[in-house]
C-alpha cells in the first residue's frame, strides 16, 4: 500500500469519530488492554452493565439487567451492543461465539466498511448492513484530516460547530425515514420470538447504536434514568483508549489541536435531547415515536416485553 493511501486509509477511519463511530484500533493508538472484570458498576446507581471484555473492542455490552417500572428486570444474554468487531483478535472470536449469536446488525455506512473493514465473526455468522446516515460528515473529515491542516480542521470543528454537527445527525435519528426504517427493523427482530441472541453495532458503539439502545430500554419500561445512564456509560468505556487517539495524532503531527475531536467522540446529555426533542415535537411522545415514527404496533411491543422481560 502507498504512503499516501495509508494516509488516506488513517484519515478515513478517524473521521468515523464524527458519527460516533471509532475503530477499535488504529495505526494511531495502541490495542487497550481488556477489562479485568465482566461487570462494570455505574457510578450513578446500583446497576450493572455487564461489559464483554475484548482486545479488538472495548465498548460491547448485554443491555440486559436493568429494572423496569413494572418490577420486572431485562433479560440478559439476548441483545449486545457494541463498537466495530473488524479489528477482533481470533480469542476475541473465540469469545464472542460463547455468545451465542444468531444475528449482527452493523449500522455503519459503506465508506465506514470500505475503510474500516467487514466484522470479523464465528464461523456460520455475517452480518446483515442495516446502515444510517451521517449526513455526509465521515467524508468530509477524511479530507480535513488528511490534509493535516490545523486552519481548515479548527474552521470545521471549532467554535462549536462539531457539536451542533453531532446534535443535526441526532435529529436525523427521527426525522429520517430511512434511519426510523434501518431502527424498526432491528427492533422487531428483537421482539421476534424466534430470533436468537442479537448483537448490534456500529464503530465506536456509541451514537447510532447508543440511541437505539435508548429506544429499546424505554419500550421495555426502563426508567428514563437508566436508559440515559447507559448512554452515557459509553464515555466511561472509550475513555482511555481516546485519550490515546488523540495523543497519537498531536505525537504524528496530524492535528495540532487534537482536542477538537473531543465532542466527536464522547457522547452528550444534550446530543440524546437534540434527538428526544424532535421526538416529542414530531409525534408528542416517546410512544408516538414507537408507534407513528417507526411502525411498531401494539402486538409487536407486547412480544418485546414478553421476550426481553422477566
Amino acid at each position: 500500500m502507498s504512503r499516501a493511501r495509508i494516509r488516506l486509509a488513517t484519515a478515513a477511519a478517524l473521521a468515523a469519530l464524527a458519527i460516533g463511530t471509532l475503530p477499535a484500533a488504529s495505526a494511531t493508538a495502541a490495542d487497550p488492554a481488556p477489562a479485568s472484570s465482566a461487570g462494570f458498576h455505574h457510578p450513578w446507581g446500583a446497576e450493572t452493565i455487564r461489559q464483554i471484555p475484548l482486545q479488538g473492542a472495548v465498548n460491547v455490552r448485554d443491555i440486559g439487567g436493568y429494572r423496569t417500572y413494572t418490577g420486572g428486570q431485562v433479560r440478559q444474554g439476548l441483545v449486545y451492543r457494541s463498537d466495530a468487531l473488524s479489528k477482533l483478535t481470533p480469542a476475541d472470536v473465540t469469545a464472542v461465539s460463547g455468545l451465542g449469536l444468531t444475528k449482527v446488525v452493523d449500522f455503519r455506512i459503506p465508506m465506514e466498511l470500505q475503510y474500516e473493514g467487514a466484522d470479523k465473526l464465528p464461523p456460520g455468522l455475517s452480518p446483515t448492513s442495516r446502515p444510517v446516515s451521517d449526513l455526509g460528515l465521515y467524508g468530509t473529515l477524511v479530507g480535513a484530516i488528511s490534509s493535516g491542516d490545523p486552519v481548515k480542521q479548527e474552521q470545521m470543528l471549532g467554535g462549536g460547530r462539531a457539536e451542533a454537527y453531532m446534535r443535526d445527525i441526532y435529529r436525523t435519528f427521527v426525522t429520517s425515514p430511512e434511519n426510523r426504517a434501518q431502527f424498526a427493523a432491528t427492533l422487531r427482530e428483537i421482539a421476534d420470538g424466534g430470533q436468537g441472541p442479537l448483537l448490534y453495532h456500529c464503530t465506536s458503539g456509541k451514537d447510532r447504536t447508543g440511541w437505539v439502545s435508548y429506544v429499546l430500554l424505554r419500550a421495555l419500561a426502563v426508567p428514563e434514568s437508566s436508559a440515559e445512564r447507559d448512554y452515557l456509560a459509553s464515555n466511561t468505556f472509550r475513555a482511555a483508549y481516546d485519550a490515546q487517539l488523540r495523543a497519537g495524532l498531536k505525537q504524528s503531527g496530524r492535528m495540532q489541536n487534537p482536542d477538537l475531536l473531543i465532542p466527536l467522540q464522547e457522547v452528550r446529555q444534550d446530543y440524546l435531547a437534540s434527538a428526544t426533542a424532535r421526538l416529542e415535537a414530531d409525534y408528542g411522545s416517546f410512544y408516538g415515536y414507537l408507534t407513528d415514527g417507526l411502525g411498531l404496533d401494539l402486538r409487536t411491543l407486547a412480544r418485546l416485553q414478553k421476550k426481553m422481560v422477566r
